[in-house]
């Protein structure tokens, strides 16, 4: 099994991603590291779902025993971790002091969703902690950043950033699961919104629904590939919005427009 550093309280495994303990020279297996481990993990997730991931599963992936693994990686919800590490890139670059804290936390907030998008399993790993590992840390770090210069006290940027991120993941497993169902009724997204609009209008009618009737009027419903990124660009604008509406009253009567 692995232990905690006596320094961090983190274990082992995270110790070592920080560059904080050596990684064993020597595994069992000749040619078995955390990294061949980690990378193993990221494939069946990739493949198969997060739910796929399990030591004995990457265990016989790899030609090895189940408890082989645990000289690396004292649990699965460490290897989880670790799987998010390999696959997170560097944060984008913060505004320089006293730039334009919404293009920064915009573009922190876009590159999020990129990643998770491209690796839709993080999505289904249960949150078991605030960030601790390098990159987690360093994508908490750039967003405080972008916040510099607002006037919010710390408390209010972690909770600006727990914000914007959770609007982000949210945005992004709503658009995971639709994609899903859809790939699964065998139709494309056109066809699910057609079908979906006229059994909206077979069900309701001026009196009894006015404001879904002028929806279904409005054509808003049959709108082209592309509507996902319109409706997260449109909800971000709406968190921001909330945010600049903070700053501003953060600095008071006759300040600067925040936006």
């Amino acid at each position: 099994m692995t232990t905690e550093d006596e320094r961090t309280g983190l274990p082992a495994s995270l110790a070592t991603a920080w560059g904080l303990r050596e990684r064993p020279a020597k595994g069992p297996k000749p040619g078995l590291t955390l990294d061949r481990i980690v990378s193993t993990a990221v494939r069946v997730a990739a493949a198969d779902g997060v739910g796929a991931v399990s030591m004995g599963r990457v265990a016989k992936e790899l030609g090895v025993s189940p408890m082989s693994l645990y000289r690396y990686v004292g649990a699965k919800d460490e290897l989880y971790v670790l799987m998010q590490e390999a696959v997170m890139p560097a944060p984008p670059e913060s505004p320089e002091p006293g730039g334009d804290w919404r293009d920064g936390l915009s573009r922190w907030a876009r590159a999020q969703r990129a990643v998770f998008l491209d690796n839709l399993w993080i999505l289904r790993i249960p949150i078991s902690g605030p960030p601790a590992s390098p990159r987690s840390v360093a994508w908490m770090e750039q967003g405080l950043a972008a916040l510099d210069g607002t006037g919010l006290d710390e408390g209010a940027k972690l909770g600006v950033l727990v914000l914007v991120g959770g609007f982000v993941r949210n945005e992004a497993m709503l658009m995971s699961d639709l994609d899903a169902a859809i790939v699964a009724g065998g139709r494309t997204s056109a066809e699910v919104m057609t079908r979906y609009r006229r059994t909206l209008t077979a069900l309701t009618d001026r009196d009894s629904h006015p404001a879904v009737t002028r929806l279904l009027d409005s054509g808003v419903l049959e709108r082209p590939e592309g509507g996902a990124d319109e409706d997260f660009e449109f909800g971000l604008g709406c968190v921001l919005d909330g945010v600049a509406a903070l700053i501003a009253r953060q600095r008071g009567p006759g300040a600067a427009d925040a936006s």
